[in-house]
């Protein structure tokens, strides 16, 4: 069984073999990539560290948020903002969940946010990680990383909300209706039974 100490030894061993160099060169190239393929999705993501640091945000969060890169790069999700992103069970679903699961989907957000109001948000993320095992050169080259996308589906939920409320006032129109026709359908019969009788 390998110990921390001989793994660490043999990273030290690949590193110099290979150089130092080589392994930084190829980290800020897949980091580049990483930030370019982020950069070009439309809803707002944001890179975390496995300490949930921020580690980049793309565009679209910024001005979905209206936040400066200097107010979310290097500091806790749970601390951006007015700590509107500490909520327990997102991080539960963070911590706990996506450790063993490696992503999550639908995890719903409704917040008074600084500066955009009231918003329901729809967060997905996934951890990204080298399939290696922990410890070993590949995983103290290529960190693990968490993608957060937020999608903002504010104007959705409010369109649905008008619908289901449009949809029951129908409803109670139409059963109020019901139960006139059955009252003048029920005096009818009486009146035709009545006249019947009279016969």
């Amino acid at each position: 069984m390998e110990t921390t100490e001989t793994t660490e030894k043999d990273v030290g061993q690949a590193l110099e073999a290979v150089g130092t160099d080589f392994f930084e060169r190829l980290w800020e190239e897949s980091w580049t990539y990483i930030r370019t393929v982020v950069d070009v999705v439309r809803e707002p993501i944001l890179i975390l560290d496995k300490d949930f640091h921020v580690m980049a945000a793309n565009e679209s969060f910024y001005e979905a948020f209206k936040v400066l890169p200097e107010d979310t790069e290097n500091r806790i999700v749970y601390e951006l903002g007015n700590g509107q992103w500490n909520i327990p069970s997102l991080q539960k679903l963070l911590e706990d969940i996506l450790p063993k699961n490696t992503f999550f989907k639908g995890f719903e957000v409704v917040h008074e946010f600084p500066f955009i109001g009231h918003r329901v948000m729809i967060l997905n993320a996934r951890q990204i990680h080298s399939k290696s095992a922990k410890g070993d050169v590949n995983s103290k080259i290529f960190p693990p990383i968490i993608l957060l996308a937020m999608e903002d589906v504010t104007e959705m939920m409010a369109v649905a909300e008008t619908l289901a409320g449009h949809a029951n006032q129908l409803e109670s129109k139409l059963a109020e209706r019901t139960q006139r026709l059955e009252v003048h359908i029920e005096k009818l019969e009486k009146e035709i039974n009545e006249l019947k009788s009279n016969l």
